[in-house]
């Protein structure tokens, strides 16, 4: 099947399908016989014609790419993008338009290669948000954060210190995933920050828990890691207020590194113990 005869639907899905199999460029509509083209190569050498390459390469009738039609938005300078995600972010009232805000938001090349944007349009009524880093491939099919075997972890753990999935706002520093779910750069973390601010004072957080690396160093610099700040209250300032998070490791780290389930235990009890206070 030849692109052309793709409708816009069925080109969409077959990048996303690409995306989810982590191709990150794509090359030559046929494949290229390496091994062949060396043994080309070396009878070059050896005979001293110069035009066997490019006999050879005539012979494989590789036809040629068509022409790319844009498909995306132009990409926006970064200092513009943060810009318009400032103003995109301060004019939302309430969380349903927030998300839209972040559905029809432009500027970020990450909404480019997603299929959902991964933010929540209401919020618990406890004040509990959990934060996690980046939304995985469940998420993005799902369009909502910690789906798939993550969050069936998380509720586990939750359940555990007598919390429900019910009871607590879920949520990513970033709302889309990153095409092979890649750390987002430092660039797109910027963008996307008025839009994780925002989410705090809209869902009226009054103690957040931070899950996994990026959450980390998305708030605390770049110099922090989640194994050097876990179980270690750290105060956020947005917006002029003081909240209180806990960083913790991530359902995905537990799950690569069961061992550090103890680890997540003991910042269980830490955060149950400060709800209590």
């Amino acid at each position: 099947m030849d692109v052309q005869d793709l409708s816009a639907q069925e080109l969409a899905a077959l990048l996303h399908f690409y995306a989810d199999a982590g191709v990150d460029y794509l090359l030559e509509e046929e494949a290229v016989d390496s091994i062949a083209e060396f043994e080309v190569q070396k009878a070059q050498r050896q005979s001293g014609r110069k035009d066997v390459r490019e006999t050879t390469r005539a012979q494989r009738q590789v036809p040629s790419a068509p022409a790319m039609r844009p498909s995306a938005p132009l990409p926006v300078p970064d200092d513009e993008a943060v810009a318009a995600a400032r103003a995109a972010a301060a004019a939302a009232e309430d969380l349903a338009g927030l998300y839209e805000a972040v559905a029809g938001f432009e500027a970020c090349n990450l909404k480019n290669s997603a299929r959902n944007p991964v933010f929540p349009k209401t919020a618990a009524d406890t004040g509990i948000l959990i934060l996690g880093p980046m939304p995985s491939s469940d998420d993005d099919r799902e369009g909502s954060a910690f789906a798939g075997r993550y969050g069936e972890l998380l509720e586990r753990m939750l359940a555990a210190i007598n919390i429900g999935m019910q009871d607590v706002t879920l949520a990513h520093c970033i709302p889309w995933r990153p095409p092979g779910d890649r750390p987002p750069t430092q660039a797109e973390m910027e963008i996307c920050r008025p839009f994780a601010e925002r989410l705090i004072m809209l869902s009226q957080a009054r103690i957040i828990m931070l899950m996994g690396n990026i959450s980390v160093r998305f708030f605390l610099g770049n110099g922090a890691t989640v194994h050097s700040v876990r179980g270690t209250w750290q105060n956020l300032s947005v917006n002029g207020q003081d909240i209180p998070a806990l960083p913790m490791l991530h359902p995905q780290d537990l799950i690569l590194a069961p061992a550090s389930k103890r680890l997540a235990w003991s910042d269980l009890l830490s955060f149950e113990a400060a709800l209590k206070r």
